[in-house]
């Protein structure tokens, strides 16, 4: 594997500090108690922060990591405001979260990113005109509010095509593949009426991922950028460095921070890439927190995603996210669970194996258990290490 060289980066002197809004010690606020939740609150306490976790489960992974669970809904204000009070800053671990609940974060308190951001990252239909607006590559994608609108569009940009759900839509879910006209009402039934868009079909090499973390200053710092494949709609594996070139590397890294100071992100951004066959990268999706790509970051960089991540939003000097040698991570889902308990004692024979639990249950197919890394001299040899201590799990 002839990888590109790490193109993580910065852009700022280590004498720059942003605005502290938050001090370690303080509380910071994290809107979702997943896994994502989960590893971020780790990251913060690690940092010396209490952590204030709010959540509509009982017992959300984030829940035992963290010093405080607010177990309430989204749509409870009183509950809501109460949280904002109580923490010095919020942010959240994913973006399907009702834009209200963060308006009324933003009332009481400090929400990192914005909800200006949010709202713009949880609607694919405002996040392409958004795309298309500031003149980022991306998919061509048309909004579908009818069956007519939709019969229009596959006449537009052909087939195959991609129909989602414009909002609450991840994994794949809420989606499906047009490959012939006589598809079309049956996959705007599948759509139940929602509003949805149509995304031109893309003749793509390979999948790439780049996450910036931006300051309230503008300063920024680029992880390696990740190249990923999903089994099933759900991603399987990551690696860093992606097998690509460096101007390939330079230009991933270079829109994502274009985006990232095109919405005013102050956090993290995710942007999700195509690197088409004829060399192409386009812009496929957003995502304003941290990564499932990204969690190799914990192990293989000298600063994770995460406590990047509370680094920004509270208001303290980036960290350097520069990558200490190959790595590659591959999720663990439900599936493994489905005839025994899988065989850790023989996935961590390798000694460089690390695993990661979430503290989830119960175990389902395709639900995200867990996911184990492996650091090594080169990033092939990281993924065939990493690949078989999941082979020995069963």
């Amino acid at each position: 594997m002839s990888s590109a060289e790490n193109h993580s980066s910065t852009e700022f002197p280590v004498s720059r500090v942003p605005a502290l809004l938050a001090r370690p010690g303080e509380t910071l606020g994290i809107v979702g108690g997943g896994q994502l939740g989960r590893m971020l609150a780790l990251a913060a306490r690690s940092l010396g922060y209490r952590v204030h976790v709010y959540a509509p489960e009982s017992d959300p992974p984030a829940g035992p990591v963290a010093n405080r669970v607010e177990q309430a809904g989204f749509h409870d204000r009183d509950r809501v405001a109460r949280f904002a009070r109580g923490v010095q800053a919020a942010t959240f671990e994913f973006e399907n979260i009702p834009l209200q609940a963060m308006q009324w974060i933003e009332e009481e308190g400090v929400l990192r990113p914005s909800s200006d951001v949010l709202r713009i990252a949880q609607d694919r239909i405002l996040e392409k005109q958004f795309l298309q607006r500031h003149g980022f590559p991306a998919t061509p994608a048309r909004p579908i509010r009818s069956l007519d609108n939709l019969v229009a569009a596959v006449k537009d940009l052909g087939l195959p095509a991609v129909l989602k759900r414009s909002t609450m839509g991840y994994d794949g879910k809420g989606q499906c593949v047009l490959r012939s006209a006589a598809e079309t009402g049956a996959a705007w039934q599948a759509m139940e009426g929602r509003e949805s868009i149509l995304e031109a079909w893309v003749d793509y090499e390979k999948e790439l991922s780049v996450i910036i973390a931006r300051t309230t200053d503008g300063q920024m710092a680029s992880f390696p950028v990740f190249e990923n494949s999903h089994l099933d709609h759900i991603l399987d594996l990551t690696f860093a460095p992606a097998d690509i070139t460096r101007e390939i590397g330079d230009q991933a890294v270079a829109i994502g921070k274009d985006l990232a100071a095109q919405l005013g992100v102050v956090g993290l951004l995710t942007v999700e890439l195509f690197l088409t066959s004829d060399g192409r990268v386009l812009v496929n999706e957003l995502a304003p927190r941290t990564h499932n790509s990204g969690h190799l970051t914990i192990d293989a960089c000298i600063t994770s995603q995460f406590e990047q991540q509370v680094r920004a939003v509270c208001g303290l000097p980036l960290g350097d996210p520069g990558l200490r040698g190959g790595a590659a991570m591959v999720n663990l889902l439900g599936n493994l669970w489905s005839e025994a308990s899988p065989d850790w004692c023989r996935a961590l024979e390798d000694p460089c194996v690390k695993l990661h639990l979430y503290d989830k249950q119960p175990p389902r197919p395709g639900r995200k258990m867990g996911h184990m890394t492996v650091q090594a001299g080169t990033a092939r040899e990281a993924i065939e290490r990493v690949r078989e201590a999941r082979s020995r799990l069963r």
